[in-house]
């Protein structure tokens, strides 16, 4: 990784339109990179080695352990992996590129709550400026979502997250976010793994929340 960053920096001297061509063949991402494990979240996103891992509660009277619970695999949705923003009012092609985040590594873990689950689910990505210059602070859209796959794909809960980057000299940022609120109904022991969760930027997350409708008089 050390080797990939250096040769990322020097093509980022060489040419931003170079440097987010290789942010892209550098962000593959496939199921096999995500990881379940706690400590695998503190090697992922920045935990230090010597940080005590963080007591699990016993389950209730008659509640299964965590190990009983199925937690899905975690992908990057398809067409969802990457998120470019131009000059405002031009296509974020070529030169008009401000940045471009890319995700890169997941993580998830499950929790049994009742009939419900909770999900811890972790992103891990970059933000590289692009050569129409990035401003200060970036803020990058996600969206997780658990989909319970096979013919005629159910979402079964979905929720939209943000947050915000703050971009360095040189132009090249890692990112790091953890979902620790999804939460969907506990699955059937016959569809269980059919389920999956997907991560993805989705910009429509940074819209601004509708206002609600007052109540007429």
């Amino acid at each position: 990784m050390v080797k990939q960053l250096r040769s990322l920096r020097h093509v980022l001297r060489q040419g931003p339109v170079i440097a987010l061509a290789v942010s892209v063949s550098l962000a593959a991402v496939s199921p096999a990179s995500a990881q379940s494990l706690t400590d695998r979240f503190k090697g992922l996103f920045g935990g230090k080695s010597d940080e005590p891992a963080q007591p699990k509660s016993a389950p209730a009277p008659g509640q299964p352990a965590d190990d009983d619970v199925d937690c899905p695999p975690v992908t990057v949705r398809a067409g969802a992996s990457t998120y470019a923003v131009g000059v405002t009012g031009k296509p974020a092609v070529g030169n008009e590129i401000r940045f471009q985040a890319t995700i890169t590594k997941m993580a998830r873990e499950c929790f049994r709550n009742g009939g419900d689950v909770t999900a811890r689910i972790g992103i891990q990505g970059r933000v590289i400026a692009g050569p129409a210059g990035a401003p200060a602070t970036v803020d990058v859209p996600l969206r997780i979502a658990v989909v319970q796959g096979g013919v005629g794909e159910k979402v079964i809960a979905s929720k939209a997250y943000r947050t915000t980057v703050g971009m360095a000299e040189g132009g090249s940022v890692p990112f790091t976010f953890v979902a620790e609120d999804l939460a969907y109904p506990l699955p059937s022991a016959a569809v269980a793994d059919t389920y999956i969760f997907y991560v993805g930027f989705d910009p429509q997350a940074l819209a601004p929340e509708p206002k609600a409708r007052g109540k007429k008089k």
